[in-house]
Parts: structure tokens; sequence; C-alpha cells
């Protein structure tokens, strides 16, 4: 038998470093982009106690003028019209400039594809262009009289429903667009379509308040009988799901005429007589948030950057609980490595802190980017989020193909991260209403059943340390404490985090 090898070569077989970067240059393997070390005395310092910050907030609530901020996902069915609707949105409320929708319109016309001229304004790549369809998530910001918007335009393919439960899991409220054309409704509302997936996948991450955009309602002239058998077709399966009837509004528009978006103007809507989709989003109730527990930052995006500095390292996500100011040192987790806040962006604007409830761009200084991933979680080192190998959830499942049993495999989605897991002990079926236990140690879970499940983590890699996910309780922070389980390409379940170990 061979002896086991060492992590510790031998002094006389080690190469300077020196050395060992000239082999790599030899052979083409360098990287010029390398992480480069700071020097820490040059970043800027914490000059603001977090107490002040938080008095100083409380004094801008009473001023007159101020905005409270809400996250805003843009979700439906494939072609819905969602990109069209938020850049003709945009451009109505003068957020867009008419050289930008120019341009637009020129470029799309000239690719033959005229009418997307106001979903470029989110559909940027060149994918996304060719294909007619929105890929990736896009990030944008409005204002109404009364509130600032961060808007969040995810994709309508199922192909992409890991990006768009990235999007959704840093909204605090959900534009529900679907398609009034004869056929179009139905298509993304039986069994396999996107509006029905999307709902239960917004509602499961916490979104309380829905606005449901009829879109199209040009193409079938106006019709107020086509709008009302959408309502009474769409509304039960949305309170079943969880939505309360009185936080659910239905409003006709057309985006692509700009039509109910902003303003109301064609004859054939006289019949409606409610809100605008700008008048209904600018009375939404913003939820509380959690300024005072630990910082707690999902990492939705990672990418190097010139303006980061030396480390090139920008990071993207939204702050889900606490507060976090320039020069503070923060923990990455997974691991073991910490950096110091360089910058910090909110809505395009360099600022000195940003706190729970705003989606920021940061630029960490004094890390190895190699340490930053997609899903990690930054926090402060005092008080770390706690790594699970093992979680007890309380599930909700969905319509499953075929049943959940102990042993099955699943996907972990936990914000934007991604796990591969295993379904290692069904503890209780539950009574969806009021959470008693209906039977103990159950053989399975089917379809539309609530149940208590152990669930485990499978290691994706070589690293012992993969096999954890950074996630909380949901009685400790209750968007750190939600998961989704997906099978074969399918949302099978959704739940809230019991325990973890």
């Amino acid at each position: 038998m061979a002896s086991a090898v060492k992590n510790q070569p031998s002094t006389s077989e080690t190469k300077p470093l020196s050395q060992v970067q000239q082999d790599l240059k030899n052979l083409g393997l360098d990287d010029e982009d390398s992480y480069v070390k700071e020097d820490v005395s040059t970043l800027p310092t914490v000059s603001v106690a977090k107490e002040k910050i938080l008095a100083d907030l409380k004094e801008k609530e009473k001023e007159d003028g101020y905005k409270p901020v809400l996250s805003m996902v843009v979700v439906g069915h494939v072609d819905a019209g969602k990109s069209t609707l938020m850049g003709r949105m945009l451009a109505e409320l003068g957020e867009m400039s008419e050289r930008a929708v120019s341009n637009n319109q020129r470029q799309s016309e000239k690719a033959g594809k005229g009418s997307f001229a106001y979903a470029w304004a989110f559909d940027a790549l060149p994918e996304e262009r060719a294909r007619g369809v929105t890929i990736d998530v896009g990030i944008d910001s409005f204002s109404t009289p009364h509130r600032r918007f961060t808007l969040i335009d995810a994709p309508g393919h199922r192909d992409f429903i890991p990006n768009m439960i990235s999007g959704a899991s840093q909204a605090d409220t959900a534009l529900l667009v679907v398609d009034a054309s004869t056929g179009a409704f139905e298509s993304g509302f039986n069994e396999g379509g996107q509006t029905r997936e999307h709902a239960l996948l917004v509602r499961s991450f916490g979104v309380q308040q829905l606005v449901v955009a009829v879109n199209k309602l040009d193409a079938v002239g106006w019709s107020q009988s086509r709008f009302d058998e959408i309502v009474d077709m769409l509304q039960p399966f949305l309170v079943q799901a969880g939505f309360s009837q009185s936080k659910l509004t239905f409003i006709p528009c057309g985006a692509m005429l700009g039509e109910n978006l902003v303003r109301r103007q064609a004859e054939g809507l006289n019949w409606y007589t409610g809100q605008t989709i700008i008048q209904r989003l600018d009375t939404l109730t913003v939820p509380d948030r959690a300024l005072e527990a630990p910082l707690r930052i999902p990492v939705s995006n990672v990418f190097r950057g010139q303006t980061a500095g030396p480390s090139g390292l920008g990071v993207s996500g939204r702050i889900e609980s606490g507060i976090v100011q320039l020069g503070e040192r923060l923990a990455v987790l997974p691991g073991d490595e910490t950096g110091v806040v360089r910058n910090i962006e909110l809505d395009g604007e360099t600022v000195d802190y940003a706190v729970a409830g705003s989606n920021v761009t940061i630029y960490l200084a004094a890390i190895d980017p190699i340490y930053v991933n997609l899903g990690c979680v930054l926090c402060e080192p005092k008080t770390p989020i706690p790594l699970a190998s093992t979680i007890t959830a309380q599930i909700v499942t969905f319509e499953l193909k075929f049943p959940l049993t102990a042993g099955s495999s699943v996907e972990l989605f936990h914000h934007s991260k991604d796990t591969p897991a295993t379904i290692t002990k069904i503890e209780a079926t539950l009574d969806k209403a009021t959470g008693e236990v209906l039977k103990t140690n159950p053989r399975m879970v089917s379809r539309g059943s609530s149940a208590r499940v152990q669930i485990k983590i499978r290691a994706s890699g070589s690293s012992s340390k993969r096999n954890t996910v950074p996630i909380e309780t949901f009685a400790a922070n209750k968007s750190m404490g939600r998961v989704l389980l997906r099978r074969g390409g399918e949302t099978v379940a959704a739940g809230i985090v019991l325990d973890i170990a």
C-alpha cells in the first residue's frame, strides 16, 4: 500500500515564488490580471457609528419629498411583453432619454425586430436581441410621486428559471405580466406555462403584493369580457397560491402603445375606472426593514473592473438586513476571507453607506477575487451567517410528476445559489393551514402537500467547504430562511428553514 502523501513538499524541491511565476510565464499560463495585495493603510476607514446612521434615517423619513425604496421584479410567461412594458414605462416617465429610445428603434428596425424597440432597453445582450427573449436579469430604477423603485426584469423562458429565481429573491413586490391575446393567456396559464410557476416562485420568496398587468388587450379590441375572463381564471389560482385577495390588483394595458401604464388615452378602455399601473405602484406598502439585524448581503453578481482598484473586484446584491458602510471589513462566507469596502454604488451614485432593502454594488479591496463567488454572503466578521450542511425545512409541494421520498435528489435554491442536495428524511406531513402534524415518518410527500423534511447538502466539488450553504432559520431572518427545491427542470417545492446543522 502506498503511503499517504503529505501536503508539505521538501525544502530542496520547493522553488522560489519568482521562479514559479517565471515558469508559468514561459508556459503561457501566467495571469496578467492576477490579484495584487493592497496596502490597507490607503483604504477608507469607518467614520460613522451605525447608531448615528439609524438616527439620520429616522430624520430623513420625516422630510418632505422622502421616497421609500421598493424592489419590484417583473415576471410572466415568455413573450407576455414584460421588457416592452417596462421599457415603454421608463420612457413615459422620462427615465430613458429620447436619444436612447430612438437609437433602440433604429437598431431594432435594422435587425428586422422593430416591435422589440422598447424591450431592448433591458435586453442588451446580443443573444437576447437575436432570440427576442430575456436571458439575464436586468436592473434599473425609476421614481413615482411617492416611491422609488429598483426594477428587476426577469426572464420568462423556462430555460432561464434559475436566473428568474435570482431576480425574484431580491424583490419586495412583483408585477406579473400576462398576454391577453386569444390563446396566449391560456398557453402561459395552463400546466407547464410560466405564469403559474412564476407566481408560485415570487410568493415563495415572501412577495405579498402582486400587480397583474393584463397586457396586449389592444389585440382583442380592448375587450372587457376578455379582461374579466382572465381575472376569473387567474384570481382563484393566485389566492390558492397564498396571495391575499386584498393585495391583488388586475390592470388592463397595452404596453406597445403605452396605454394605461402612466396615463390612459384609448377610448376602448372607457369601461375601466381603476388606477394606471404607475398609480397602483405609487400606493404599494413598503415593508419594514431589518436595519438593526446583522448584515446579510447575498451576492447575485461578481465582476472584475478597473474602477475597483488593484483587486478589480465588484459585487452586487440586495442588502437583506443591516447596514454596510465605506471602509467596513466584511467576511465572505463560505470561506475564511475578509475584504474592505472600497466603494458603494446605489442607483449609479457613490454613497457612504447603504441599508437593508437597497440593491447595491460594492467594490471590495484587500481580498483575492477567487474567494468571492455567486451565492456567497457578505456579513460582519463578528456576526457571521451560519454555514449549514443539513437543514430541517417546512415545505409545500407544487405540481409534482413524482412524489418526494427519502433519498430524492433535488437542487436547493437559496437566493442566487443553487446547490445539489438530498432529502434524507421525511419527518412528518402537516396540515397546510394550521401546521398540525397529520402523520409522522410518512413514506412520501405528494403534490399539494405540506411536510417537515431533512435536507442534506451534497458536495459539488473536491473541496469539503463546498457542501455547506450560508443560511439562517426563518425565525432568525425571514429573507435568509426561505428555500426552493427543483428537480428535473421543475420547481417541486418551497419552504422555510426551521433548523440548521
